[in-house]
């Protein structure tokens, strides 16, 4: 799964190089993501993994590092199961 998170991300990155993986560090601001596409990011999960952030999720501080984005989708996809 966390491929296909990759996969959605890295569209929004312009500044990520092609051969260089996405850390989970990663800044993704200093990638070039900026705020529309911070909004198109987020349609993109919750199309690609049929799921939908809640709305305390919606703040740019989960869409800071890879890792944060990640750990946030996930809580959203626990929730979802449970």
């Amino acid at each position: 799964m966390r491929d296909e998170f990759e996969k959605t991300v890295r569209p929004f990155l312009p500044y990520l190089p092609a051969d260089e993986p996405l850390q989970p560090d990663a800044e993704l601001r200093d990638y070039g993501l900026d705020s529309l596409a911070t909004v198109e990011l987020l349609g993109a999960l919750e199309d690609r993994f049929q799921v939908r952030f809640h709305e305390e999720a919606l703040s740019l501080e989960n869409f800071r590092t890879a890792d944060v984005l990640w750990r946030t989708l996930s809580a959203s996809l626990d929730a979802a199961s449970a």
